[in-house]
């Protein structure tokens, strides 16, 4: 019950100031609008120019708009319904709750550590926070000795695993191409980097979420007690994820930007994440 409590008060925090943040990201306008800039390294890139992202590139900001929505129209409402579920003492509300708190947690990792400062900083933080001992508070409180033994044997953990597996290595070996060849040549820094200090996006996901998505899915191979507990969140919160990228992508072509062929990949892979989700939950038969 004092989980409950605790866990209540923090979905209600991040439910606030999330729906703040975001309906900031999607209606503020002020500034002068897209600008050609010269960075620190002698490339010229575009500047969006408005609003809360208005320092931040076009390409970029642009998407951070469309993950606004997602969070606001899909995650938050979601957030309370699985805060619902979890009340009542659902295994299934349980995981559903870790996962999504999961992508509130990445989402605003990415958001303070990317997004150039703006006046919205402390609310990053706050979501971060929140978010983050959310997560830990779910994960930490799981009987894990038992858990396996609440799964159904009929769970494709096989399947779910090497998706998870194969899914890390693919897009690890997508951004060591991009990382890779300047290193080789000696110009060293890549086109993607534009104004920005490092590759933000690159970095975590090669040195926390791929790793992670790797490990979940070979202890769910191997039908560990951990591969459970760590796929069944990670699925939720990808879920949620390559949600938002699939409304980047749409964001991107309604502005003109060539997102072929992703715009076919993406979504394909998003289905089979939220596919893959949904049997993972499903398969849950002591709730």
């Amino acid at each position: 019950m004092k989980n409950r409590k605790t866990l209540t008060a923090l979905v209600i925090i991040i439910v606030i100031t999330s729906a703040i943040a975001s309906s900031t990201g999607i209606f503020s306008k002020e500034g002068p609008g897209i600008y050609e800039y010269e960075t620190i390294r002698g490339k010229t890139v575009e500047i969006y120019g408005k609003g809360v992202y208005q320092h931040m590139t076009a390409d970029v900001a642009i998407q951070g708009i469309a993950q606004d929505y997602i969070t606001l129209l899909l995650a938050i409402p979601f957030l309370l319904f699985t805060l619902w579920c979890y009340r009542k003492g659902s295994l299934k509300g349980h995981f559903l709750l870790a996962g999504t708190l999961g992508y509130f947690f990445v989402t605003y990792l990415f958001y303070t550590v990317m997004g150039m400062y703006n006046y919205l900083f402390l609310l990053y933080l706050i979501l971060m926070c929140c978010s983050f001992f959310g997560l830990l508070i779910l994960l930490i409180s799981v009987d894990l000795p038992t858990l396996k033994s609440k799964f159904s044997a009929k769970t494709p953990a096989r399947i779910i695993g090497s998706f998870l597996i194969f899914n890390s290595i693919a897009i690890a070996f997508l951004w060591l191409e991009i990382i890779v060849p300047p290193l080789l040549d000696g110009t060293i820094y890549p086109d993607a980097l534009n104004h920005y200090t490092t590759l933000i996006v690159q970095g975590l996901d090669l040195g926390l979420l791929l790793p992670l998505s790797f490990v979940s899915g070979w202890l769910l191979v191997k039908k560990e007690p951990m591969g459970y507990l760590a796929t069944t969140v990670y699925m939720v919160f990808l879920s949620f994820l390559m949600t938002a990228l699939t409304a980047k992508i749409i964001a991107m072509a309604n502005h003109g930007v060539n997102v072929i062929p992703v715009v076919f990949i993406i979504p394909a892979i998003n289905l089979i994440t939220i596919t893959f989700a949904v049997l993972m939950i499903k398969n849950i038969i002591r709730d």
